[in-house]
């Protein structure tokens, strides 16, 4: 079923990239000092590099056949200069929510532009689901004939793991992909400093196990949890649920008090792994974006 509004929406903004073309020569560049990671919900953040290129990565909508399934609304129409899908589901594919200049849907590769360079690693969607409340294997298998188990698995159960290197530092947007790549994808990560895992407490992308297993391999510095339930966001039938009884199996975390942080690679931890945790903050009026006055 397609509409006029489906689909990419930049041929209806009245925005343009003039700005990109001043960052492109190095001109207008404001610096700020470290790099912002801003949480958005479900698995949105926003990461700003010291010169302020802004990079959306998986922003989030309902399923595109209609009603409200997960969210109480689509992800509130939102500027950056970059906007980063990791893989085609509905809660991480909403490009077109964002008025960006440079969209990287899916990205394989290197993309680089003034102080960021964004590399994506082709890989797989976990398919796991030994931990979590249903059986998506089963589910798709038999109540819509697809396999979703690699190497065969349609498109929408791909997943490209994303890393971002700006100011020195190297994070690594997990979306939701499998915790237990081939080799050549962890020689591929290389050195990660900031993780930006999946984990809610009905593990409904991966274990705790899972992400244990991620955590032993990356030795991350930090690592920020995203994809968990947040009452005042997300609907009750998204299945998913709090990060809490995973945070409190944790040590050393941070529970941060606003919905963005700023991380400088002199000034994180050199030993064992933080966990800093957004919790329910976001970085828009919630109250507004249920009211509809964001779309």
């Amino acid at each position: 079923m397609s509409t006029i509004d489906s689909g990419l929406s930049a041929w209806k903004m009245r925005s343009n990239h003039n700005r990109m073309i001043d960052l492109q020569f190095g001109t207008g560049v404001v610096k700020q000092n470290g790099v912002e990671i801003a949480y958005f919900g479900s698995s949105a953040f926003r990461i700003t590099s010291p010169t302020g290129v802004s990079i959306m990565v998986d922003p989030w909508r309902n399923h595109p056949a209609g009603g409200r399934d997960w969210f109480f609304n689509d992800f509130p129409l939102t500027a950056v200069d970059i906007g980063v899908s990791t893989h085609a589901h509905y809660d991480h594919d909403a490009l077109h929510r964002l008025d960006a200049n440079v969209s990287l849907d899916r990205l394989i590769g290197t993309y680089t532009f003034s102080d960021v360079t964004i590399h994506g690693i082709a890989d797989k969607h976990s398919s796991d689901n030994c931990c979590s409340l249903y059986d998506y294997k089963l589910v798709m298998k038999e109540l819509h004939g697809v396999d979703i188990l690699p190497p065969d698995n349609p498109r929408s159960w791909d997943n490209c793991l994303i890393v971002i290197e700006t100011g020195g530092l190297r994070i690594v947007h997990w979306g939701d992909n499998r915790s237990d790549p081939p080799e050549a994808v962890w020689r591929q990560l290389g050195r990660i400093d900031i993780a930006l895992l999946p984990v809610d407490d009905s593990e409904h992308v991966m274990g705790f196990e899972g992400v244990a297993n991620i955590m032993n391999r990356l030795q991350p510095r930090i690592v920020i949890p995203h994809h968990y339930y947040i009452w005042d966001m997300t609907l009750r039938q998204s299945t998913l649920l709090k990060a809490d009884k995973w945070i409190g199996r944790q040590q050393n975390v941070t529970y941060l008090q606003d919905a963005r942080a700023i991380y400088k690679v002199d000034s994180l931890a050199n030993a064992g792994t933080a966990i800093h945790f957004f919790g329910d903050s976001v970085l828009f009026d919630k109250q507004k974006w249920r009211d509809g006055e964001l779309a």
